[in-house]
């Protein structure tokens, strides 16, 4: 009856006092790549950093050698080995003092979620424990919890945070020489810390390979183990640290977030930034974001070379900034899709008033009448004033808010300045709008984490989804970049954008896979003059999309509805023009290719020196008459297939039959070797 109430009472002992797992529980949360590379881990409490590790995370050779330096029969007994604490006491009392503890790995595991001061009762308490730790869980789950807890050194637990940091990588593979030192600095982490005692872990190591030789039961590999490396600390991982900062914030203590980074992909656009920015000042702020357009994941993320402030890091990819021009597609687009618009529409570009408000363009000049797609492509102020007061400023920004941008309003109301940058976005949520261009006009918020789906809503039909792309891809390049360099293998439609006194300066480009945005400017959003995002921000851009893989070509047809047209004429009366046009006014013509202020590269022709430039004319009343660097030139059609001498600056002036004239100026280059 006595024993049977002993059994009983431990029986409810057991129950009663569970072993406390919260040391187990208290990991560091952890972000990783979508391919389960580390990004950046956050330190548990107390500013540990303490990995939950699992045995399938670890070389085989690390954990066959742990097991036969610490425990032979670790998968035989059932938490504690009477052979071994007969042998440890036997050693005790021949030698008068501890030779060897006679601990087993779910004894020392105990030990571990428990610390306390070496004794007599703490090893009671360990061999008390470790019995109800094998009742409760398998050897496996035992030999995660030590991985995970294992002491090495410094501010370090478990075996991923340690080969993190002193090997630089991952455990899941080790030389001989590392899994030996892991075994043994545990014992006396802190004397054996290789970074401050490498000798000392040195010999712990040659005396734990040499016990097990003179044994017997060394493995035949573990020969190759003679010299560790002793080098300094590793940090620990940070790719993506800002992006990986936000993630780690809204997720629950201790988890591991697996996100939609692409860890190469994300090395390349950092280091893409650190190299081409290094001239930049200190001070100037840089961010880039790449996302794919079928999943909306977000597959590279840098928040900010230079964003650093006396309060910390900015994540300059979610700070809401002036867009510029960079806004303008979308109210365009909203005209195109209520049938305000055509690409080939004329807009007077013109001072005056649109319904109280006098716009000018970025150089204070006028350029008369022209069609819809130049004046997007060459962001002429005027013309997007006078299309956002058709479309209506509170709908355009209600559009935005739908579509899931956050709108941030000076005023608290929509005017009309907002088709000048007068709101403040981030780079975040122009990307999401621009990658809707990409996928029919469907918008989505960005994702961030692996394996989520996005949520689509509508935001802009196919007809401006259309129209819009067929303008963007004739952007003006960025100063000095040919349109070959653009493009390559891959069509980019972008538009750039510059705020208020050169503030913020702006790219955002889409390809069929992908879509693109670059942000520049100071953090304190004080003024850079001369910095337009023309210059500074599209070339970032499109270096970036050099760093991404080839995509097969490829124009969608057009959608119902879509006029397909040369020429204003050939459009229906009430889309030939809008606003600000006297009934008997004959609409002007303006220079379609190449874009003023662009540049063409030269290419080479087998009959010719250089192959012809086709040169065409929008708007205007037929026969035309061209004039090229001052000298007429034969041809009176609309396009003119014109064969140039050699590079340099091209002016062209092009006069239509009512004497209303258009001008031009564009570069030559020969091609790059």
């Amino acid at each position: 009856m006595a024993a049977a109430g002993a059994v009983m009472c431990l029986a409810m002992a057991d129950r009663l006092f569970p072993p406390d797992l919260s040391r187990y529980r208290a990991v560091c949360t952890e972000i990783t790549a979508r391919d389960g590379t580390p990004l950046a881990a956050q330190p548990a409490h107390g500013g540990v950093w303490r990995l939950r590790t699992n045995p399938a995370d670890v070389d085989p050779r690390y954990l066959a050698l742990l097991i036969q330096a610490e425990d032979r029969n670790f998968r035989r007994h059932p938490g504690i080995d009477p052979g071994a604490l007969l042998r440890a006491a036997w050693q005790f009392a021949r030698a008068g003092h501890i030779v060897s503890g006679g601990s087993t790995l779910t004894m020392q595991t105990a030990r571990l979620l428990e610390p306390h001061p070496r004794s007599l009762m703490g090893k009671l308490h360990d061999l008390l424990r470790a019995v109800q730790l094998e009742r409760r869980y398998s050897k496996d789950q035992i030999l995660g919890m030590y991985l995970t807890l294992a002491p090495f050194g410094a501010n370090l637990e478990g075996v991923r945070a340690a080969s993190l940091v002193w090997f630089g990588h991952a455990p899941d593979r080790m030389t001989p020489s590392e899994a030996a030192l892991l075994v043994a600095i545990p014992q006396s982490p802190s004397r054996r810390r290789p970074d401050r005692y490498p000798a000392v872990a040195r010999q712990a190591m040659a005396r734990l390979v040499q016990r097990l030789t003179a044994a017997g039961t060394a493995p035949d590999w573990l020969a190759a183990a003679t010299d560790p490396p002793m080098a300094s600390r590793h940090a620990m991982p940070r790719l993506a640290g800002l992006f990986a900062a936000a993630q780690a914030r809204a997720a629950p203590a201790g988890a591991i977030v697996r996100s939609t980074i692409d860890a190469a992909l994300q090395r390349r656009l950092a280091a893409l930034l650190a190299r081409e920015t290094v001239s930049v000042e200190p001070q100037v702020g840089v961010a880039a974001m790449i996302v794919d357009n079928h999943t909306r994941a977000i597959l590279a993320s840098v928040g900010g070379r230079g964003s650093t402030y006396p309060g910390g890091s900015l994540d300059l990819t979610q700070t809401r900034r002036s867009p510029g021009s960079a806004l303008k597609p979308f109210i365009y687009g909203m005209a195109f899709d209520a049938l305000l618009l055509h690409p080939l529409t004329m807009i007077p570009d013109a001072p005056g008033l649109v319904a109280g408000y006098a716009p000018h363009n970025f150089d204070y000049t006028f350029h008369g009448a022209v069609t819809a797609q130049t004046a997007l492509r060459q962001s002429f102020n005027v013309p997007a004033v006078e299309v956002l007061s058709r479309v209506g400023p509170s709908r355009f920004v209600a559009s935005l808010r739908q579509a899931g941008a956050t709108i941030a309003l000076p005023s608290g109301r929509p005017s009309l300045a907002v088709a000048l940058g007068g709101l403040g976005i981030s780079l975040r949520d122009m990307v999401m709008l621009y990658a809707a261009l990409a996928d029919d006009g469907q918008a989505a918020q960005l994702v961030t984490r692996a394996a989520t789906e996005p949520m689509l809503r509508p935001f802009m039909g196919k007809l401006a989804v259309y129209y819009l792309r067929q303008i963007l891809l004739g952007s003006p390049p960025p100063p000095g970049m040919a349109y070959a360099a653009l493009t390559g293998s891959r069509e980019v439609a972008f538009k750039t954008g510059t705020s208020y006194g050169f503030r913020d300066a702006w790219a955002v480009g889409y390809s069929a896979g992908v879509t693109v945005g670059v942000w520049t400017g100071r953090v304190d959003g004080t003024p850079r003059p001369g910095a337009f995002g023309r210059a500074t921000a599209a070339p970032l851009m499109l270096d970036i999309f050099g760093l991404l893989p080839p995509e097969e070509p490829g124009a969608p047809a057009p959608p119902p509805g879509a006029i397909l047209a040369d020429a204003t004429g050939e459009l229906p009366l009430g889309l030939r023009r809008l606003g600000g046009f006297a009934a008997d006014r004959q609409l002007g013509p303006s220079l379609d290719y190449p874009p003023s202020g662009s540049t063409v590269e030269l290419t080479a022709s087998a009959k010719r020196k250089f192959a012809p430039v086709e040169l065409r004319v929008a708007g205007g009343t037929p026969p035309f008459r061209w004039v090229i660097n001052g000298v007429p030139v034969a041809g009176s059609e609309r396009r003119l297939p014109w064969v140039p001498d050699g590079p340099g600056t091209v002016r062209i002036t092009v006069v239509d039959t009512d004497d209303a004239s258009a001008h031009g100026l564009f570069q030559l280059e020969r091609p790059a070797d």
